[in-house]
């Protein structure tokens, strides 16, 4: 059995990569909209996707954002689709590599999906540009 400690480890962990993936003050404002209703479920997720699968050796954080790229916009998720567009950009992913993810998913998902992406993040990305963080 996993003890408290272990969580509480794995979860600082999940909440370090989280920050430094999608910036400080977004994970910041995140978290501290968060109703106590919806605070287990951001819990589970700092812990378990953040510390648990993000801080892994296996793949490096470029490819793990461009992968989730690809499947937030088959999932058709655009909310976490333009905070994964800006975790991408952090990660050192390109505006181009992100355009040739969301071609992918033309041909693969649907061009529907796709167009949406686009949308989505062409918005993240003019943010990001009017705010200096590119």
């Amino acid at each position: 059995m996993v003890d408290d400690t272990t969580h509480r480890a794995t979860f600082e962990a999940g909440l370090a990569k989280r920050k430094r993936v999608l910036g400080d003050e977004y994970v910041e404002r995140s978290l501290g909209r968060t109703s106590e209703f919806a605070r287990p479920i951001q819990e589970l997720v700092t812990e378990y996707c953040w510390g648990g699968i993000w801080t892994r050796d296996g793949l490096p954080d470029k490819t793990r954002s461009l992968i989730n790229l690809a499947m937030l916009s088959a999932l058709n998720r655009g909310h976490e689709l333009g905070a994964h567009v800006r975790g991408a950009l952090r990660n050192g992913a390109t505006v181009e590599e992100i355009q040739e993810v969301l071609l992918q998913v033309a041909i693969y998902v649907g061009v529907p999906a796709s167009l949406e992406s686009f949308r989505i993040a062409e918005a993240k990305i003019e943010e990001m540009k009017a705010a200096g963080e590119l």
